[in-house]
C-alpha cells in the first residue's frame, strides 16, 4: 500500500493550513463542510490520526470517527429535514477515493432528489456557510 501522504489537502486543514468551514471538532475527529456538495448539507468526518482509508486505519481511530459520523447523520436529517441519509467511504483509486486521508461523506437525502454530479466547481462560500450554521445549530442543540 501507498504510504500516507502528510501534505494531502485534509492533513493540512487538519492543521489549519488551510481554512475550512468546521462545524465540530474533538480530540480525534474534525467534522467540515464539503466546499463542492452533492446535496445541501454535505459534511465531511474527518479522523485527526493520520491514515489513507479504511484499509489502514486504526481500530480505534475508526471506531472514534464513526460514532461522530453518526452523530453528524443525525444532526443532518433534522437540520435538513432529510428523508434520508448516505454515508460513503472511499477507499483507493480504484474505489473513487481522490482525497488519500480518510474521511466519511454525511449526504443529508430528500425523497426524489438526485445527488449532484461531482462537478469539481466550488460551491459559492454563502451557500456552504449557511449549511454549516443550520448544521452547527442541531449539532449543538
Amino acid at each position: 500500500m501507498t504510504a500516507y501522504d502528510p501534505d494531502n489537502i485534509f492533513a493540512k486543514i487538519l492543521r489549519n493550513e488551510i481554512p475550512s468551514e468546521t462545524v465540530y471538532e474533538d480530540d480525534t475527529t474534525r467534522v467540515i463542510m464539503d466546499i463542492m456538495p452533492r446535496a445541501t448539507g454535505h459534511a465531511l468526518v474527518i479522523p485527526k490520526a493520520p491514515s489513507r482509508n479504511i484499509l489502514d486505519i486504526e481500530p480505534d481511530s475508526l471506531a472514534s470517527t464513526i460514532a461522530i459520523v453518526q452523530k453528524v447523520a443525525r444532526a443532518a436529517k433534522e437540520a435538513f429535514a432529510a428523508d434520508g441519509i448516505t454515508v460513503q467511504q472511499f477507499s483507493e483509486g480504484a474505489g473513487g477515493q481522490m482525497v488519500f486521508h480518510t474521511h466519511f461523506h454525511v449526504l443529508p437525502r430528500h425523497e426524489g432528489v438526485a445527488l449532484k454530479p461531482h462537478s469539481g466547481q466550488v460551491a459559492p462560500a454563502e451557500e456552504v456557510a449557511a449549511a454549516a450554521s443550520k448544521l452547527r445549530a442541531a449539532l449543538n442543540g
